[in-house]
């Protein structure tokens, strides 16, 4: 019996993850950590509500063969750089961190291109950190997808990724070769290609940018 967690199942790629996961045969259970009930009804789906402050409160519940991260947010949402580092770093470490202590050994995240932990760019330094304390917990398997622009509907309003998901298409078809990887790409084919890498019993660290992930 294979099971799946996902955190950040509501957002623009992890509400796609947790669709695929239920239509595909490979996983017989699907846990979806949620700060409050969807409407989602699957045989498969298993929602724990929880507060991410205290998830220490939830670890007995946190077991699972495969873990999806989908999470994260803007300063903007967030409010201050400190909340953004505590959705963005916080929480999927400290989850990732229960999870294998509970079993896990394959882990799969998205972060952003760019993530790095020693850029000056404040969201991508956070990527970078939250990536480099993942890596140390010595997964298994860990999948780390680095997505260009993601194209699609969210649940919350971001003007500036709105302006840019209807400019950045316009020049996608003049990428080529290593610029590749910064074509836009759908949150619905980021969804689907991590879904297909959980798949894969491969062993190590594997980053996968978005000119790979436009091929599943």
């Amino acid at each position: 019996m294979k099971t799946a967690l996902v955190i950040g199942s509501t957002g623009l790629i992890g509400k796609n993850v947790v669709d695929f996961l239920l239509a595909d045969n490979y996983f017989d259970q699907v846990i979806a950590l949620v700060r409050k009930p969807s409407q989602k009804l699957n045989n498969k789906l298993k929602e724990i509500v929880v507060d991410f402050d205290h998830i220490n409160e939830y670890a007995d519940e946190l077991k699972a063969d495969v873990l999806f991260c989908c999470l994260g947010t803007t300063i903007k949402t967030a409010g201050s750089q400190e909340q953004f580092k505590k959705v963005d770093y916080q929480y999927p470490v400290e989850i990732a961190t229960i999870c294998k202590q509970n079993g896990t050994q394959h882990m799969l995240i998205v972060t952003a291109l760019g993530a790095d932990e020693n850029s000056s760019i404040f969201y991508n330094k956070v990527k970078g950190e939250t990536e480099t304390a993942l890596k140390a917990l010595q997964f298994n398997q860990l999948d780390i997808l680095q997505p260009s622009l993601l194209i699609g509907d969210r649940t919350e309003f971001r003007l500036g990724e709105n302006i840019a998901q209807k400019v950045m298409p316009l020049f996608d078809g003049l990428l080529f070769g290593s610029l590749k990887k910064y074509k836009s790409i759908k949150g619905s084919q980021v969804a689907k290609a991590m879904v297909a890498i959980a798949k894969q019993n491969t062993q190590g660290i594997h980053y996968h940018l978005s000119d790979e992930l436009q091929g599943y």
